[in-house]
């Protein structure tokens, strides 16, 4: 049975300050996928995530989730939509005023109506899965780097949403640290069966973690593969890039 397409991007276009970032961008994701993206530094990927929740919007082309037209609809019909999202901010984006229970529950006490004891049970439950019961009175800055990812994990999940974006989950982590963190997002895949689109460097480990990846150079997804085509190198801009090659069609004006 084929899978319902939930994110379909339809030949983006953006320019920022002057500079073309998306220049006919498309991907689409099937339900329960997550997809990698991967690419140079600065050049659209995490742009590309701020038009999936609507905080930016395209010079042209379209957006749907699951069929909705997000780059037409009104503030009500776009507030509905972010519903389903879970957000991984690249260094946790925690509150440093709150402790690790109250990052994780404030999603649901701004949105849901449930009694403080609902709330905990829940808050509870998913810091468990993500390592963390023991941590839960601590503030963020009583926590490590791996700790604080974890708890934004724990976070974008407290909600059920269908869809999680991870920008750059991994950066700024040692290597065995980053691979927990991938680690952890496999697993909870695995239980919740929720759509993702992946942002990240941590090449070729976050390759176990997908279903796709696709590679994005100048503004487009040039390749959309699955982890083991994109490791056969049969791409030269995919190959120079996953393997640091100094020469290639990526240029030196880019390094």
């Amino acid at each position: 049975m084929l899978k319902p397409v939930v994110i379909k991007a339809d030949n983006l276009y953006k320019t920022l300050q002057g500079q073309e970032i998306l220049k006919g961008f498309s991907l689409s994701v099937k339900q329960g996928e997550i997809v990698a993206i991967i690419g140079q530094s600065g050049k659209g990927k995490s742009v590309f995530l701020k038009h999936l929740v609507g905080l930016m919007k395209p010079d042209s082309g379209k957006i749907t989730i699951n069929g909705v037209d997000i780059t037409s609809a009104d503030r009500k019909g776009l507030t509905n939509v972010r519903k389903k999202f879970g957000y991984v901010f690249q260094n946790g984006a925690l509150l440093d005023s709150m402790n690790i229970f109250d990052n994780v529950a404030l999603p649901l006490r701004e949105v849901l109506n449930l009694k403080e004891d609902e709330v905990r049970e829940i808050v509870l439950k998913e810091l468990e899965l993500v390592g963390l019961r023991d941590a839960v009175w601590k503030s963020p800055s009583e926590v490590s780097g791996g700790m604080i990812r974890r708890v934004a994990l724990a976070r974008a999940l407290v909600m059920r949403p269908e869809i999680i974006l991870f920008d750059e989950p991994t950066t700024g982590l040692d290597p065995i640290i980053s691979r927990a963190i991938l680690k952890h997002i496999r697993l909870l895949h695995k239980k919740y069966k929720f759509t993702g689109v992946l942002i990240t460097h941590q090449i070729p480990q976050a390759f176990d973690v997908v279903q796709k990846v696709a590679m994005i150079y100048e503004g487009k997804a040039v390749v959309v593969e699955t982890p083991e085509n994109i490791m056969k190198c049969t791409h030269p801009i995919v190959c120079q890039f996953i393997h640091g090659r100094l020469d290639g069609p990526i240029k030196e004006d880019y390094f």
